[in-house]
This record gives structure tokens, C-alpha cells and sequence, in this order.
């Protein structure tokens, strides 16, 4: 069974989790982090399994999301408690209100994947391993990325922009919040159209970060340079037929999402965007460059997730230089970017033969 609760004392937030495996003490714990736009939801259908195996599994709503508070979501707030090293202490102090001064794995989706990498990277003692899905771990930056591929992709003869960045705009979450076709419709063209429903996405791998090899994505990552978010997505909305079909996410599941985002806003989760694109946050990482994963490290992602692939040879260096002791790398066909929501068994399947191939 699974549980919602309010947890106070993490690190300035009262935060929500969602608990599976809770009934017996002294189980190993799971931490499992979400990404964007997302919730402790999105493990809704891999944690009982994880329960049932013998771990007390923990997912929360993260710093800016859902039905955690203590979290500032003005645009012109307090930017610095969304930077990485924060997050990464949001998961240890959830981890020590707990109890625990150490997890079986943390396990990170999206977003959450350069949280938990972080989490195993500075902190191996507490997170004994760690499983990273849909966002490979290039290894910490040695400095900012320029501004020259954003004049780049503005230049090309159909002009572009990355959608990182734009998140990182005052106008995106508005854009989003407050689009014509609603958040709930919204989001169901955004879920839909990275997933391995949208049959255009097959992923491959990019030469490098140039403008013209960016923009080889969809508009979903490489956005046209005159649209928002909301404008992007909108045309890739499915018809009420497929809808109806959607049997990893139905209408009930997505009204979960929609209803939270309706009430806070988008803000929040695009504050980590730009967090993450300004350069004097991103130049705080520099003493790490050249550090590695020493735990147990494993990936999982859906074959037609373009995530794999959207940081020009990050996935690479996770496999050959960033994780030292890499135990798997596993492609789930059938499964776009939501591989734990499109692909819940095998998700949970691979996650447990991870954990019981470490010593």
C-alpha cells in the first residue's frame, strides 16, 4: 500500500511524499526524485513492486512542486535555494527525517536524474547507489556553456531556440499556466508528445552542440524561435480516440497533474532551469569537474526518449568516464521519455535486478 504524508523539517520545506513499504521497520530505503513537469506521482506504479521486494520506498514532491511548501515561486525570489547543491541537501535531510543514515539507491528521472547523480557524486557514504533515467550524467561542467549556440540556432533558416533556456525566460510560466487549451490539455500534448505514442521519435545520436545538429530534435527540446511552450506542443495534441487508448496515463491519472499544476503554477520546477542556465550557478559545479560516480550506477531509459540524446555525448561519457562502476545501460522499447509511467514493470524490473547485482 501506498501512502501520502506531509513531512516537516527538509531543509527549510514541510515536503509530501508519497511511501510504499512502510509497515515493517528496518527495510532499506529507496529515495526516488522526479523530474519536470512532474510529482512523487510519476513512481505511483513502480513503487508497490519496490515495496514488495523489501524496501521502504520514499518519493517526494520536490523543492518547487505539488503539494510541498516552503518554496519561493516569485520569478524575482529567492532564485539561489533552487541551486543544485540545495536540491542534492533536500535529499539528504529527507533521507536523515527518515531515519536513515544511508539509502539502498536514490534513483533520479529527468531532472531528477542530475539531482541523484549529484546526491551519489558528493555524498557516496549515504547514497549507496544510484539509478539515473531518461537524463544521462556527462560528469560535472569545467565551465558555463557560451551564448554563441543560442545566435546559432536564431540563425538557421528556420530559427530556433533551446527550450531550456527558454524556461528560463520571466514568460514561460505564464505561457503555460495560462495557454488557451488549459493546463490539463496542455499537458496532456506535452506527456503525449514525448512518448513513445508520438511515433516521430526515434532518437539518434547527435554530432555534437552545434546549431544545425541541435535542431535535428523536436520542438519539444528545439523550439521554434517565435513560440512558447504552450504554442509548441499544441498541435501534437492527441485525438479524443487516442486519448481513450492511453492506458499508461488515463485522463483520471493526468487530471493528478493537472489539478497541482493548476493550483502552483509552473514556477517552481523552472526555477531548477534557471538555475541551471545561469552561468555563475553553473560555475559553482567547476570544483567537481573531473569527479566521478564511484557507486553502483545504473540507466534506464526509454528507447524513444530523445532525452538520451539531447546533450551531445553525455551519454557517452556516463558509460566511459563519469560512472566508474556501471552495471547496466538498458533502452526500454515501447517507452518514450516517461519510461517508469509507459513502462512501469519492466521499469521496476530492471530497477530490482540493479539492486540485487550489487554486492
Amino acid at each position: 500500500m501506498t501512502r501520502s504524508r506531509l513531512v516537516g523539517g527538509v531543509n527549510g520545506l514541510t515536503m509530501h511524499v508519497l511511501e510504499a513499504g512502510y509497515e515493517s521497520p528496518g527495510r532499506p530505503c529507496l529515495l526516488l526524485l522526479h523530474g519536470f513537469p512532474e510529482l512523487a506521482y510519476s513512481w505511483r506504479k513502480v513503487m508497490p513492486s519496490l515495496a514488495e521486494a523489501g524496501f521502504h520506498v520514499i518519493a517526494p514532491d520536490q523543492r518547487g512542486y505539488g503539494r510541498t511548501t516552503g518554496w519561493d515561486g516569485d520569478y524575482d525570489g529567492d532564485l539561489a535555494s533552487f541551486r543544485m547543491p540545495n536540491l542534492v541537501e533536500d535529499a539528504l535531510q529527507l533521507v536523515n527525517v527518515f531515519g536513515y543514515r544511508s539509502v539502498a539507491a536514490v534513483v533520479g528521472h529527468d531532472f531528477g536524474s542530475p539531482v541523484a547523480a549529484y546526491c551519489a557524486l558528493t555524498r557516496p557514504e549515504v547514497f549507496r547507489s544510484v539509478a539515473l533515467m531518461s537524463a544521462p550524467f556527462g560528469g560535472p561542467p569545467r565551465a558555463p556553456l557560451g551564448p554563441e549556440i543560442h545566435a546559432g540556432l536564431a540563425a538557421l533558416a528556420r530559427p530556433r531556440k533551446h527550450y531550456q533556456w527558454y524556461y528560463s525566460t520571466r514568460e514561460a510560466a505564464a505561457n503555460m499556466r495560462h495557454c488557451p487549451q488549459g493546463v490539463h490539455a496542455f499537458l496532456r500534448a506535452y506527456y503525449h508528445y514525448k512518448s513513445a505514442d508520438w511515433k516521430e521519435n526515434r532518437p539518434f545520436e547527435l554530432s555534437g552542440w552545434t546549431a544545425p545538429e541541435l535542431a535535428k530534435m523536436p520542438t519539444y527540446y528545439v523550439m521554434d524561435l517565435d513560440k512558447g511552450m504552450a504554442e509548441t506542443v499544441a498541435p501534437e495534441m492527441p485525438s479524443a480516440a487516442e486519448i481513450a487508448a492511453c492506458r499508461w496515463l488515463p485522463d483520471d491519472e493526468l487530471r493528478v497533474y493537472s489539478t497541482e499544476f493548476e493550483r502552483t503554477g509552473f514556477q517552481g520546477g523552472l526555477q531548477w532551469y534557471r538555475c541551471a542556465t545561469r552561468p555563475e550557478y553553473v560555475a559553482q559545479l567547476a570544483p567537481l569537474a573531473g569527479r566521478t560516480i564511484d557507486v553502483p550506477s545504473c540507466f534506464i531509459a526509454g528507447k524513444s526518449d530523445w532525452g538520451i540524446y539531447q546533450a551531445p555525448g553525455a551519454f557517452e561519457r556516463m558509460q566511459g568516464s563519469a560512472c566508474t562502476r556501471m552495471l547496466g545501460c538498458h533502452l526500454v522499447e515501447g517507452a518514450g521519455h516517461w519510461v517508469q509511467q509507459e513502462r512501469p514493470e519492466e521499469t521496476a524490473r530492471l530497477l530490482l535486478d540493479f539492486l540485487r547485482r550489487q554486492p
